[in-house]
C-alpha cells in the first residue's frame, strides 16, 4: 500500500560518457508501496538510468538514494535491499525450480532456515509443489514469469526492479503478472517497472516518461492524459516522445 514514505530519491542525476549525455539530470521521488512506470522509446535513457538505482553504474554527477543507501557510496547495501526482473527472467534453465529459488535467496544473503521456510509457503501460493524439482527448461513461459519474480522478491526488498518483466507474454499472462506485483505493492513493496506495452502504464500509480535523457512527463495516467488531451496512454507517450532524436 503505497504511503508518503520515500524510498527512491534522485536530483539532477547525470550520466555521460564521454560527450554523450545519456542520463541528463533528472530528477524524481517514488514513494513506499507504489507502483512506478518509468517509460521510454528505445535510446531514451531508460536502462542507464536504472543501472545507477541498482548500485551496478556510478553517476557522473548529481545524487540520489535507494532504500535510505546512497547511490554513491554505498552501492553494496543497495542490492542487498533491491530485487531485479529482467525480460530474460535472470533464471538458469538448467537448474531445477528449487536450486534457482535457493541460489537467488542465498545471494540475497537469506539463511538456510529462512529460505527453507518461505519456499516452503511461496510453492504452495504459487500451485508449484510439485514442480520442485523440474528444470526450470521444462517449464512453461508463464510459469517461469511467476518464478522469476518470486526469486527477485523472495527476500522481501524494499524496491524491486522489473526491466520489461512481461515481454514475449500473452494477454492473459501478463494480467496474472500485474496481479503478484499489486500484491507485493499492498503488502509495501515499491515497484520499479519498465514496460513497452503501453497499457500496463494504465495499471501504475504513477509514470514518468523519458526522452533523450530526460525525464519529459511524471504524473498519474489520469493526470497525463487529461493534460495531454488524450483517451490512452500509448496518445500520451505518442504525442511526448514524437520528437525524440535518439534512435535504437
Amino acid at each position: 500500500m503505497m504511503n508518503n514514505e520515500v524510498v527512491i530519491s534522485v536530483k539532477d542525476l547525470t550520466k555521460k560518457f564521454g560527450n554523450f549525455i545519456a542520463v541528463d539530470h533528472i530528477t524524481m521521488q517514488v514513494n513506499k508501496g507504489e507502483i512506478f512506470g518509468f517509460l521510454g522509446a528505445n535510446g531514451a535513457g531508460k536502462t542507464t538510468a536504472m543501472r545507477m538505482l541498482c548500485g551496478l553504474s556510478y553517476p557522473t554527477s548529481g545524487s540520489g538514494t535507494v532504500a535510505g543507501y546512497d547511490i554513491v557510496g554505498q552501492a553494496e547495501e543497495i542490492k542487498r535491499h533491491i530485487g531485479y526482473m529482467s525480460q530474460k527472467f535472470s533464471l538458469y534453465e538448467n537448474l531445477t525450480v528449487w536450486e534457482n529459488l535457493n541460489l537467488f535467496a542465498t545471494i540475497y544473503g537469506m539463511s538456510s532456515q529462512s529460505i527453507k521456510e518461505k519456499t516452503d509457503g511461496v510453492f504452495k501460493v504459487l500451485g508449484m509443489e510439485n514442480m520442485w524439482d523440474v528444470l526450470v527448461k521444462e517449464i512453461p513461459l508463464g510459469w517461469k514469469q511467476k518464478l522469476a519474480f518470486t526469486a527477485a522478491t523472495l527476500h522481501t526488498p524494499d524496491v524491486v526492479f522489473l526491466d520489461e518483466p512481461t515481454g514475449g507474454v500473452d494477454p492473459a499472462t501478463r494480467r496474472k503478472f500485474w496481479e503478484m506485483i499489486y500484491q507485493a505493492s499492498s503488502e509495501g513493496m515499491t515497484i520499479f517497472v519498465t514496460t513497452h506495452y503501453l497499457d500496463e502504464a494504465e495499471y501504475c500509480n504513477r509514470i514518468s516518461i523519458m526522452v533523450d535523457g530526460r525525464i519529459k512527463a511524471l504524473d498519474s495516467p489520469a493526470v497525463l492524459k487529461q493534460h495531454y488531451r488524450a483517451s490512452t496512454m500509448d496518445e500520451v507517450f505518442r504525442i511526448i516522445a514524437r520528437d525524440a532524436k535518439r534512435a535504437d
